[in-house]
């Protein structure tokens, strides 16, 4: 079996220490001579570095390195171009600012082409090595990898950092425009879509690929057929370890890491996650935990989300955002906690929700952690007991969880909203993998929350401050378990009043139907 090329983003150092290879290069052909600006948005360790990496390679002519993939007999190997690939998060611009980094890489970057620079600032310098690498060496392939790095680095603390940093980069991206005769190609990735107007605003040729584009929806991840082409010795080496056939294996790995799509009908494996369960062969969170900002976490605390399942949006929650104004749904789009789950195009309607169960429990558990204020050891603990004690119809349990959740609070986080309360209930249910609808539309209103099992159906009005019969009153006289009745289930209405002063469920009022 191959190595797998865990962590690995070099395109040379895959192919030559022999690491698999899972081949995009019709893709990268189609998008090397069929167009010349470019960009695309994906999340993190999603491949971006390593295509950026063979798109240098191949402009440079190393044939070697792309012996028996899909491009050898088809790129001319004749030609080639000089490249100046920037990868941003490999400059310390945090320790030494972000100016001084770029303009010491762009120098050293002439030095590496033989090229001496006359002019003393970023901008010229950078115009200066276009032009004149472009009249000694041939046009130039320009490859700036995570773009974004010296912004999203600083949003939700160091917001003065990040303007800053927004104002270099939109100066030193301006030189691209009027430097068209010396460039063959331009590349940039990164994670978010900033405005073009606060980042690129002289180049409106880009050529966007990040939605809705057959020339990338599967450029980046992993394909169910290439899944079972490429890796499948290791799932014939992996099943029988794990005690599964292999197609139990497969349609397992398909649940936790597969999902991601950028257009709602193509869908794709994240290979971060892949190649980290091939090698520890343990089903677990791999992509999540390298890197959760805790400004998205407290983000989402502060504006009291927590149903990100089945949202409808249209094409502008994918445009962009800015520094000042984040919208949630936008960066846990972008940020891949959040994917696109089906397209309806007759009404230009996108449904977004969790790709898959790696996202959806680590989101989870993040977020009760965040809303309670609760360990993730503590956290799966309620979980059982409460599953346990709705399941058995212990509501006296199911109560007294909440409240150990309420107590654990500390009191400056406690909101005099009902919405707060909620949240935590529902994150909760949605944790335990119960089957819950929060905000659940009836003719006649919404029901809070509703949680199905299999021989019975729980449903829950929440008040704050008020009373827990008034509560079920409300269940009762709006019909929110009407379309369950003839269904043999029982029916349990649950009316449920928190108190902010006691931080506690108070009250319970319940009636079986």
């Amino acid at each position: 079996m191959q190595k797998l090329p865990v962590g690995i983003q070099s395109f040379s150092e895959l192919r030559r220490e022999g690491y698999l290879y899972v081949d995009k290069t019709a893709y990268i052909y189609e998008l090397a001579t069929g167009g010349k600006y470019y960009f695309l948005s994906r999340p993190r360790r999603f491949g971006k570095s390593l295509l950026v990496s063979t798109f240098k390679e191949l402009f440079e002519g190393r044939k070697e390195l792309f012996e028996g993939l899909w491009i050898e007999e088809r790129w001319d190997w004749e030609k080639t171009n000089p490249v100046i690939h920037i990868p941003f998060a490999g400059l310390d611009y945090k320790m030494k600012g972000l100016y001084g980094e770029l303009q010491k890489y762009i120098q050293e970057s002439a030095q590496m082409h033989g090229i001496s620079l006359q002019d003393d600032s970023l901008k010229n310098q950078f115009e200066e090595l276009l032009r004149k690498l472009a009249e000694s060496k041939g046009r130039v392939v320009l490859l700036i990898d995570e773009y974004d790095k010296p912004i999203i680095d600083y949003l939700g603390g160091e917001i003065e950092q990040a303007r800053e940093n927004q104002q270099i980069l939109k100066n030193f991206y301006s030189v691209i425009k009027d430097s068209d005769p010396y460039i063959r190609m331009l590349f940039i990735t990164g994670v978010s879509k900033f405005s073009r107007v606060s980042i690129f605003s002289d180049l409106n040729n880009l050529d966007d690929l990040s939605l809705q584009d057959h020339r990338s929806n599967t450029l980046l991840g992993y394909t169910q057929e290439e899944l079972e082409h490429f890796f499948s010795k290791h799932i014939a080496s992996t099943a029988p370890k794990l005690g599964l056939s292999e197609q139990e294996l497969i349609d397992k790995i398909r649940r936790w890491y597969n999902g991601y799509s950028w257009n709602g009908t193509d869908f794709v494996y994240n290979p971060f996650s892949v190649l980290n369960f091939f090698t520890k062969r343990v089903f677990m969170n791999y992509w999540f935990k390298t890197a959760t900002p805790t400004f998205l976490i407290n983000l989402i605390r502060k504006e009291v989300y927590y149903d990100f399942d089945d949202i409808k949006v249209g094409d502008a929650a994918f445009d962009s955002f800015g520094i000042e104004h984040i919208d949630i749904i936008t960066l846990l789009f972008q940020t891949g906690y959040l994917t696109i789950k089906k397209y309806d195009a007759g009404r230009e309607l996108y449904t977004l929700g969790y790709p898959n169960r790696e996202v959806k429990k680590s989101m989870l558990e993040y977020l009760v952690h965040a809303f309670s204020n609760t360990s993730a050891t503590q956290v799966r603990s309620y979980a059982l007991e409460v599953a346990d004690a709705l399941e058995q119809e212990d509501l006296t349990k199911v109560r007294e969880v909440f409240n150990i959740l309420l107590y654990s609070l500390p009191y400056q986080l406690h909101q005099k909203a009902e919405s707060f309360y909620h949240a935590i209930v529902h994150l909760f249910f949605t944790y335990m993998g119960l089957d819950v609808q929060s905000e659940v539309s009836t003719a006649r209103g919404r029901a809070d929350s509703i949680v199905e099992f299999d021989d019975k159906v729980y449903c829950f009005e929440f008040k704050l401050d008020r009373s827990a019969q008034e509560a079920l009153e409300q269940l009762k006289n709006r019909g929110y378990t009407d379309k369950y009745r003839n269904t043999g289930k029982k029916i349990i209405l649950m009316g449920v009043n928190f108190s902010s002063e006691k931080r506690e469920v108070d009250e319970f009022a319940v009636e079986v139907v």
